[in-house]
């Protein structure tokens, strides 16, 4: 039993002599878009599945635009009748205004009573304002219809850049609330690696330096460091290695920058660039 805890003692002491090596361990991480309806809505249709590979502006999906066509209907309706109202309304202040300046004349001339003018030209002002608040009310009315139509426009929903349907949440006849995610797209530049640097290692993975990540059954790629914690942790358990368990370490991540085979979740091996 002693021979025993002596051959250990000396196994533990060996292998805290033995010298840190430069591989430090991580995992993919992705930042994925997430593509909702500006309103809430019924999904019409899904023009891409899972997995698929799209282009920017490539067309994903539709909510059904029947609701919100009836509104658009509705407001070019308002429309035309607050445009109507200011016609009439330029009519009736032409009127009094012909029938003001005709009143003028004829008061100047002694042929006109006073009380009668001032009635004319409080009906001029009277007018004026009505034709006023009729533009006015032109305007919000316009201003609803675009609303509505960009509403419309709004159902159909396309690819704001090139990617990767990763996830589909909502399929056609589901009820979505506005904002609720519909799909989630992961952009080539958008996916990077978190990994772990001890202290004594900081020194070497300074913000932008470049750094070389290796995974299983993919080529070794270039990445650039993005972001280095001030707050250290201790070595999350799914990386926990002989040399690492219980050490506490900083979280960093690169950007990978482009097409990669590294994978949401996989882990990979990361170190120093030369």
């Amino acid at each position: 039993m002693k021979r025993l805890l002596v051959l250990l003692a000396v196994s533990a002491l060996a292998a805290c002599g033995q010298p840190r090596s430069n591989v430090l361990q991580g995992y993919g991480e992705a930042d994925y878009v997430y593509l909702a309806s500006q309103d809430a809505g019924v999904v019409g249709q899904l023009f891409v599945k899972e997995g698929d590979s799209v282009a920017q502006g490539a067309p994903l999906f539709r909510i059904d635009p029947e609701r919100m066509g009836y509104e658009a209907q509705s407001a070019r309706a308002t429309q035309a009748a607050a445009a109507s109202a200011v016609r009439q309304a330029e009519a009736n202040a032409t009127l009094a205004e012909r029938n003001y300046q005709r009143g003028a004349v004829l008061a100047r001339q002694g042929f006109y009573p006073r009380a009668t003018l001032d009635a004319d030209r409080a009906a001029r002002d009277a007018a004026n304002a009505a034709l006023t608040e009729a533009r006015r009310q032109t305007g919000a009315a316009a201003a609803q219809t675009g609303l509505a139509q960009a509403r419309v426009n709004d159902t159909n929903n396309a690819a704001p850049a090139a990617g990767a349907i990763e996830q589909i949440f909502h399929r056609p006849g589901e009820v979505v609330a506005a904002g609720a995610p519909i799909m989630a797209l992961l952009p080539a530049a958008n996916m990077k690696v978190r990994f772990f640097v001890p202290e004594d290692m900081l020194s070497q993975f300074p913000v932008g330096a470049r750094i070389t990540v290796h995974c299983d059954g993919c080529h070794d790629l270039q990445a650039q460091v993005s972001f280095v914690a001030t707050q250290p942790q201790f070595t999350p358990p799914v990386i926990y290695s002989l040399d690492q368990r219980e050490k506490l370490v900083y979280l960093a991540e690169a950007r990978i920058g482009g097409a990669s085979d590294v994978r949401p979740g996989a882990p990979v091996d990361v170190r120093r660039a030369p």
